[in-house]
């Protein structure tokens, strides 16, 4: 039996009225049991790019696995239906499971386009319609900050450090346990969520906080009845301190003067505390007067005794400039008090961080070594939703179409299996719709690949094809489910084999998406029979 949902608030119950009084009319017609076939898809790529990574499918599955009404679901259903509604529809609703539903999807992590189905839903009409709105609350935020943070990883690059700082800015606890999930699958490293990190098997990480450095107030605070015996501390640590604060203000260059004391004793209690994990917050007062000579200091000490200080963390001010003055002040160390690999000090940095400022931020050649990003990142500021779809496509063997005077909103019918061509160079070139009965494509033979709304027409001789859309639900679970872990890796190949003109934060090339010649045609005779004939006067 595959797990429950995640967040046990996802029941049969996590659904919208007007699927059930839906659901009753389609009883009432005797069509509760036709057999539908829907498609998840969206329309439009977020934050004006031209990428989605998919993601949500696991939690999709697992709310499948588990669908049902219990008794207090139905009693609370008869309570706000119409008290004409026959107590045989509230029986067939309590016997509902998920044991005659077929799912395809795309694996979780994919890299998706408009228009392709990331999730097929077949079984009973009534049964597959109630699914809609779990799907799309599972699916749509889930995938937006997937893409965010992949967006975040492709303007950083590949060598810095992305830490998810989200937890205390993202909409509700269920927000930010989510954002800490799929922020880790799209490609970050860290999450400051406890939780999602006992949940998911995230990495987690943290330094301090401002109040721990303005609590302390000299440095006869530094405690040490708490050290532990096997530690190489030695009861002079304070002094030590000291000691190598006074080599620093001795080297001219460094142009060390008097620093916040206070900031001292905290940097040093908390290296007691973490003598392996040191990392400093250094913009209590002032970062390169007072933050990076207390930190070195510190650093020092703990390095005459045999460890290693991580690093500081910028929180605020010119993150370039300040970047730059950090690294060569640790160079400067590094030189002057022949402290080997001292210079390589890692830089943190943070402060309401968005990708625009990490962009900006490597045009200035900065000395940062990673990121701590929050607010932007969870909440998806740039664009809040996705804007999903869930929609009919073919009943009973038959075809149909949601026809809209915006083409965004108009619907490619029929089940459809779809394919990926990639080319000579490893890039992927096409994603092909088709219908299901067709012959897939083969690598090495012309396939005619045609746009679903106009004429343009082409034959692409693909070097490999790939089959999107995989079972993974025939009345119980198909395939094991791959690992958070897993899923993570495997979107971080799929961003690097699409080229990367289709990958660019701004202004990127537009990802080809098209239909066979089959469904073409049975596309557009579905438009002619089933849109209304205008008349002018």
């Amino acid at each position: 039996m595959i797990a429950r949902p995640t967040n046990p608030m996802v029941s049969s119950l996590l659904n919208e009225m007007y699927h059930v009084t839906t659901a009753y009319a389609y009883w009432k017609a005797g069509k509760h049991l036709d057999r539908a076939v829907f498609d998840l898809c969206h329309c439009k790529p977020p934050f004006g790019g031209e990428f989605t990574v998919f993601a949500g499918l696991e939690e999709c599955l697992r709310f499948v696995a588990n669908f049902g009404f219990e008794d207090c679901g139905i009693d609370y259903l008869r309570s706000v239906m119409p008290s004409y509604v026959e107590d045989e529809f509230f029986g067939s609703l309590k016997a509902l499971d998920c044991s005659q539903v077929i799912i395809h999807a795309i694996p979780e992590g994919t890299v998706v386009f408009p228009r392709v189905p990331l999730i097929r839903i077949e079984g009973p009409l009534w049964v597959v319609q109630l699914l809609e709105t779990t799907f799309l609350a599972l699916v749509n935020y889930a995938s937006l900050v997937a893409t965010n943070a992949a967006r975040y990883r492709l303007v950083a690059g590949s060598s810095k450090v992305l830490l998810e700082f989200g937890l205390r800015r993202a909409q509700g606890p269920d927000g930010s346990i989510s954002a800490s999930k799929y922020c880790y699958l799209g490609g970050f490293d860290f999450t400051s969520n406890l939780e999602a990190g006992r949940l998911f098997g995230i990495p987690v990480g943290g330094t301090h906080s401002h109040a721990f450095v303005s609590s302390f107030m000299g440095l006869d605070e530094i405690a040490l009845s708490r050290t532990s015996e096997n530690t190489k501390f030695c009861k002079d640590f304070g002094a030590r301190i000291q000691h190598w604060l006074s080599k620093l203000k001795a080297v001219e260059s460094l142009h060390v003067k008097e620093t916040n004391e206070s900031e001292l004793a905290a940097f040093g209690s908390y290296a007691l505390a973490f003598p392996e994990g040191f990392l400093a917050l250094v913009d209590t007062y002032d970062v390169m007067k007072s933050g990076v000579p207390n930190f070195c200091a510190v650093a020092l000490a703990l390095h005459s005794l045999g460890y290693k200080a991580r690093g500081i963390r910028l929180d605020s001010g010119d993150l370039s400039y300040l970047s730059k003055q950090a690294r060569a002040f640790f160079r400067s160390v590094e030189e002057e008090l022949n402290i080997s690999g001292f210079g390589n000090t890692t830089i943190i940095a943070s402060n309401d961080i968005n990708e625009d400022t990490i962009d900006a931020l490597t045009k200035q050649a900065d000395e940062i070594n990673g990121f701590g990003i929050g607010t932007q990142l969870v909440t998806c500021y740039k664009q809040p939703a996705l804007g999903c779809i869930y929609k009919l496509v073919e009943v009973n063997g038959h075809s149909r179409i949601k026809i809209s005077e915006d083409v965004a909103k108009v619907t490619i019918p029929c089940k459809k299996q779809c394919y990926r061509l990639y080319g000579e160079q490893g890039f992927a070139l096409v994603d092909l719709m088709q219908k299901d009965e067709e012959p897939a494509p083969q690598a090495d033979e012309p396939v005619l690949c045609r746009h679903p709304f106009n004429l343009n027409k082409v034959y692409v001789v693909p070097k490999r094809v790939e089959p999107l859309l995989q079972c993974y639900w025939k009345g119980s679970l198909e395939k094991e489910l791959p690992s958070l872990k897993e899923t993570r890796e495997y979107c971080r190949q799929q961003l690097a084999a699409m080229r990367p003109d289709h990958m660019r934060i701004r202004s990127p090339t537009s990802y080809k998406v098209s239909v066979s010649a089959q469904l073409y045609d049975d596309f557009h005779t579905a438009l002619f029979n089933e849109g209304p004939v205008k008349e002018l006067r």
